[in-house]
Parts: structure tokens; C-alpha cells; sequence
């Protein structure tokens, strides 16, 4: 193993950790802000709120992360309309495209993770907001989406590792995240290993990162949970 390449390189594998950050969490605020008031949608009893967001959850999580990109980056470009409309300066960027399939992408699982949540508050939370004069949408606001964001901490915090892991995918729309990074090191050095590894590395650390912060949160938020039980 050239251990020399490895930390000769670490300048450009802390670039690529900086591009793959700043996905993740431009991919993970436009998700969770859409996916919020999407899980509301989806919670609701009419069909003609739930139905649509069903749908585009079942779409999204249905089909890979990498196809849904390439048909942003790639698909999208064949179209005349496309190139001719006011969007073409955005969809013919590599990186509003990746930010866009990632958010798309992480908002459908978050919608559900939230759901999710939401259909497991107790109803006896919502009976005893009620019982104090809470409306209907204040008990909503008040008790029931707190409780149902606690809940959802562990689940998505595996959302939020996925989507790093997701993240990779940039490389291939010529984005120089932490794979980009590793990809251009083999073709210098011609040494994959001592280049993908170093990447692992990487994503590992930031990784441990991400769960241990979950982590606190979790107890942190979780506690009263655990106490009831």
C-alpha cells in the first residue's frame, strides 16, 4: 500500500468531503421541508390529499437514486423545450441536478418516515389536547408533530446515512465529491485501492459523525418516551 499518495492526496479528499457535505445538507433541508407538509398530506383521511403523495412516494422509492439522476442531467437535455425554456441554465448543471434527484429522492423517504410517525403518536395524546380545548389542527400542531418528529429521529437518522452514501452517485454527472475525488486519484496514480480506501475512510468518519449526533438527540428528545415505557 503507497501510503505516501494516500496523504499527499488528503488536500483534494478534504475538498471532495466538502462538496459531499454540502449535498447532503442541501439535499436534506429542500427534502425535509417538502417532506413535512407532505407527511401532513399523506396523514390526512381524504383521498384526494393522500393519494397524490402516495403516489409519489411509491414512484420515488420504486425506482433507483442513479436513474432518477440521470434522467435529470441526461434525460431532461434531449428535449428541445427544455433547452429553449428559462430551466435550461439550472438542469444543464451537474450541481443543481445532483442537489435535485438527492432531494427528491431523500424528501419521498422522509414523507413516509414522517407518516409513519405520525399514524404511531397514541391517541390518548390527542384526546387529552382535546380534553384542554385544543382544536383539532392546534392539537395537530401542538402535540401531535412534535411527538411525531421525536419518534422519527432513529429511522432518519438511517435516512440521513443513506443519503450520504447516496451522495457518491455525484461523481458520475462529473461532480468531485469524495468518490470524484477518488476516481481521479486511481487515474493519476493508477492505484484503486490505496484511492477508494481512502474514501471509505472518509465516509466512515463522517458517518460516526452523523450517528453519534443522532445519537445525543436521541436522548436527549426520546427520554420522556423511554420513561413512560
Amino acid at each position: 500500500m503507497n501510503l505516501q499518495v494516500m496523504w499527499d492526496s488528503l488536500p483534494m479528499y478534504a475538498a471532495g468531503a466538502g462538496t459531499t457535505l454540502q449535498l447532503l445538507l442541501l439535499a436534506l433541508a429542500i427534502g425535509g421541508a417538502l417532506a413535512l407538509p407532505l407527511s401532513v398530506l399523506r396523514s390526512l383521511p381524504s383521498a384526494w390529499a393522500w393519494r397524490p403523495v402516495w403516489l409519489f412516494t411509491y414512484v420515488i422509492r420504486g425506482t433507483p437514486l442513479l436513474v432518477q439522476l440521470f434522467l435529470l442531467y441526461y434525460g431532461l437535455a434531449q428535449f428541445d423545450a427544455v433547452r429553449d425554456s428559462l430551466l435550461w441554465p439550472w438542469l444543464k448543471s451537474a450541481w443543481f441536478c445532483a442537489v435535485t434527484a438527492f432531494a427528491i429522492n431523500t424528501c419521498a423517504y422522509t414523507t413516509e418516515i414522517l407518516h409513519g410517525a405520525i399514524k404511531a403518536v397514541p391517541a390518548g395524546e390527542v384526546e387529552a389536547a382535546r380534553a384542554l380545548g385544543m382544536g383539532r389542527w392546534m392539537a395537530f400542531r401542538r402535540i401531535v408533530l412534535p411527538s411525531a418528529m421525536r419518534r422519527s429521529l432513529p429511522a432518519y437518522s438511517n435516512e440521513v446515512v443513506l443519503m450520504l452514501h447516496g451522495t457518491a452517485l455525484a461523481s458520475v454527472v462529473t461532480l468531485h465529491d469524495l468518490t470524484g475525488v477518488a476516481r481521479e486519484v486511481n487515474s493519476i496514480h493508477y492505484l484503486p485501492f490505496e484511492a477508494f480506501i481512502t474514501a471509505a475512510l472518509c465516509y466512515l468518519a463522517i458517518t460516526v459523525l452523523l450517528v453519534g449526533g443522532f445519537q445525543l438527540a436521541e436522548r436527549r428528545w426520546l427520554r420522556p418516551f423511554a420513561a413512560r415505557g
